[in-house]
C-alpha cells in the first residue's frame, strides 16, 4: 500500500510516512512509575495524539499499566452544563475504550447517579476492578471552558490522593496550553491564570519539533518507497523555513511529491520547496488560519506588533510571553529575545495582516511594468508616491496594528504589484527598529528598509542608510528604497512631506530616500 505525507489527524504508520511517535516525548516512564499527574502541552499539529496513542499502547502491551488515550472534546458544546458534558464524555470514552484496550481491561459500566460527580465515580470503580493500575492521557482538555472544565479538574483532584488502588495512577491532560490558560469564565479573566484546580499536577512537559536529522529520515522515507530524491540542499531548505514544526514539514513534502512533482524520476530541489511554501502561504490551509486567526487576540498582538515593528515588548507579562511560545508563534531565539518560530510563520503573519489594506486598495494600474512585461523600479517609485499621497492615510485606519500601519498598507501595495509574478520577502525582529522587504519580480531585486519617525527619536534617515547598505549587500545588489515614515504628532501633512532624494551609501550603493 503507498504511504502519503500526513498533514490531518493522527498519523499510521501503515499509510503514512512517519517517524516513531514517541522519540520526541519527553521521559514520562519515570513521572507515571512515581504515580504523577501532569500536562503535556504543543501546538496544534505537532503530533501529540500520535505521540499519546503510541505511548498507551506500549504501556499496555508491556504488561505493567492498563493505559488508553482518551478525548473530552465532545464535552465542548456544554461548557456551562457540567452533567451534559460529563455524559458525552464517558460515552466517547467507552467507545474509545472498547477500540483500544483488550476485554479483560475494559472498564465496568459507567456511574451515571450524581452529576458533577461521574467522572470520578467511574473512573474510581475502574480502578478498583482493574487488574492493572489505570494511566489515562485525557485529550483535548483545553477545548473544555468555564464550569465543566473547572469540574473534571476538581474530580480528578478530588480522586488524586486514593490512587492507584481507587483511582488512576497517572493523568496526562494533552492540549495546546498549561494549565493557567485554560479558558474560563471568572473572576474578571478568560483564563485561570494558575494551576489551583488541578495543582496535583508535577510537571509541564511539550512535545519537541523534528530536529534537521528527523526532517532527512522522514523525507528519505518517501525516496525509499517511491525512488523520488530530495537533494540534500532541498532538505537543509525546508528543515530552515520550517524549523522542524511537523505540520509543515509534511505540508511541504505533500504539496511538491502529490501536486508539483509527480513524476518520481524527477528530484525534489531548493527551488520545489521554496515554490511549495508559496502555495502554502497563499492558500492559507486550515493550519495557518488558525495561527493567523490568534493574531487578533489582544495579549498576542501585545506582542506580535512590537516584534514586527522592530520595537522592544515593553511591559509584558511572562504568562503572555510564554503563551505565544505555547502556541508555536514564537520561540525563544538561541542568540536571546524573543522571535517568530520559524520563517514560514514570519511571512504568514504580516502577510494576514495585509489582507484587510489589500481588500481597501483602490483599483491600480499596473503602470511599473514595461511593454515585454518587466518592472520598471523608476516607474513603481512614480506609482507608489501617486498612491501614498492619495490613499495612504485614509488607509491606515483599515490596518488592525496601530504600530506599523503604514508597513501593513505599503506591503498591501506591494502584494498589488507582486501578484502578478513576483515575491515579496520580509525580515524583522526585537529591537531591530526596522523592517526590511525584498521585492523580486524577474530579474529585478529591489530591497527596501521601513523606518518609523516617532515622537521622543531622531531623525532615523543616518542609522536607515547603514543598515539599508547592509541589507543590500546580503542581497547582493546596488540600489534600494529607505522608506521613512513620519508618525510624529506633530509631522507635517502629507503634501509637504512626501519627497525623495537620492544619495550614495559609504559602500557605493545607490538609496533612494523617501518620506512619507
Amino acid at each position: 500500500m503507498p504511504r502519503w505525507f500526513n498533514t490531518a489527524g493522527p498519523c499510521k504508520a501503515d499509510i503514512h510516512y512517519m517517524l516513531p511517535p514517541t522519540v520526541r516525548l519527553p521521559s514520562l516512564e519515570r513521572l507515571i512509575a512515581q504515580e504523577s499527574y501532569f500536562v503535556i502541552h504543543a501546538p496544534r499539529q505537532t503530533g501529540k495524539t500520535t505521540a499519546m496513542l503510541a505511548l498507551a499502547k506500549q504501556l499496555t502491551e508491556s504488561g505493567s499499566y492498563a493505559a488508553v488515550m482518551v478525548s473530552v472534546e465532545v464535552g465542548a458544546p456544554f461548557s456551562d452544563d457540567p452533567g451534559t458534558a460529563e455524559l458525552a464524555i464517558l460515552g466517547a470514552w467507552s467507545d474509545a475504550i472498547a477500540i483500544r484496550l483488550p476485554q479483560e481491561l475494559q472498564p465496568p459500566a459507567w456511574k451515571f447517579e450524581d452529576a458533577g460527580q461521574r467522572i470520578r465515580a467511574s473512573l474510581q470503580a475502574w480502578a478498583q476492578t482493574s487488574p492493572r493500575p489505570l494511566v489515562i492521557f485525557i485529550d483535548e482538555i483545553d477545548s473544555l471552558q468555564d464550569k465543566a472544565l473547572i469540574s473534571i479538574l476538581r474530580q480528578l483532584r478530588d480522586g488524586y490522593p486514593e490512587r492507584p488502588k481507587n483511582f488512576p495512577l497517572s493523568v496526562g491532560l494533552i492540549g495546546l496550553r498549561d494549565v493557567r490558560d485554560y479558558k474560563v469564565a471568572s473572576g474578571g479573566s478568560n483564563r485561570l491564570n494558575t494551576a489551583s484546580p488541578f495543582n496535583i499536577k508535577v510537571r509541564s512537559l511539550t512535545l519537541r519539533d523534528f530536529n534537521a536529522s528527523e526532517v532527512e529520515q522522514l523525507y528519505q522515507q518517501h525516496t525509499e518507497d517511491t525512488g523520488q530524491v530530495f537533494t540534500p540542499e532541498a532538505i537543509a531548505t525546508a528543515f530552515d523555513l520550517t524549523q522542524g514544526q511537523p505540520w509543515l514539514v509534511n505540508a511541504l513534502a505533500k504539496e511538491i511529491v502529490e501536486e508539483m512533482v509527480t513524476d518520481v524520476n524527477v528530484a525534489i530541489t531548493p527551488g520545489h520547496i521554496h515554490a511549495a511554501k508559496e502555495i502554502l502561504i497563499k492558500r492559507q490551509d486550515t493550519h495557518l488560519d488558525s495561527l493567523a486567526e490568534r493574531l487578533r487576540e489582544p495579549r498576542v498582538k501585545a506582542i506580535i506588533e512590537p516584534i514586527l515593528a522592530g520595537l522592544e515588548l515593553g511591559d509584558v507579562p511572562n504568562d503572555d510571553i510564554q503563551f505565544v511560545i505555547d502556541l508555536g508563534l514564537c520561540k525563544m531565539h538561541a542568540l536571546g529575545g524573543l522571535a517568530i518560530a520559524n520563517p514560514i510563520y514570519r511571512e504568514v503573519l504580516p502577510r494576514v495582516l495585509t489582507v484587510t489594506p489589500m481588500a481597501s486598495l483602490p483599483q491600480i494600474a499596473p503602470t511599473w511594468l514595461t511593454q515585454s512585461g518587466e518592472l520598471d523600479t523608476d516607474k513603481l517609485l512614480q506609482a507608489f508616491l501617486a498612491f501614498w499621497q492619495q490613499h495612504g492615510e485614509p488607509l491606515l485606519g483599515s490596518a488592525s496594528y496601530h504600530e506599523i500601519a503604514p508597513h501593513l498598507v505599503l506591503m498591501a501595495f506591494l502584494h498589488r504589484v507582486v501578484n502578478g509574478g513576483g515575491t515579496l520577502e520580509r525580515e524583522y525582529a526585537i529591537g531591530r527598529d526596522r523592517m526590511d522587504l525584498c521585492l523580486r519580480y524577474g530579474k529585478i531585486t529591489l530591497g527596501i528598509e521601513l523606518k518609523a519617525w516617532r515622537d521622543k527619536r531622531r531623525d532615523p534617515m543616518e542609522s536607515g542608510i547603514e543598515q539599508l547598505d547592509s541589507y543590500l549587500a546580503r542581497l547582493g545588489v546596488n540600489f534600494g528604497w529607505l522608506i521613512i515614515f513620519d508618525l510624529r504628532a506633530k509631522a507635517l501633512p502629507i503634501e509637504e512631506r512626501l519627497t525623495t532624494e537620492v544619495t550614495t551609501t559609504k559602500n557605493g550603493r545607490s538609496v533612494t530616500i523617501v518620506r512619507a
